[in-house]
């Protein structure tokens, strides 16, 4: 499923939202082959600078 990225997701950075580590979401996007992944956290950027890193 190459041509479809998820645009909405949210991290562990995203209380009560989200719980997905930036890593494992990155890795879990790689081995579906999608070609993009993008995290929208609620409140904050922490997460930002971890997945720019790891991206």
């Amino acid at each position: 499923m190459s041509d479809y990225c998820h645009l909405h997701n949210h991290t562990q950075f995203s209380l009560l939202d989200g719980h997905s580590s930036i890593s494992s979401m990155i890795s879990k996007a790689k081995a579906d082959g999608q070609q993009a992944v993008a995290i929208t956290d609620h409140g904050n950027m922490f997460g930002a600078f971890k997945f720019v890193a790891e991206a």
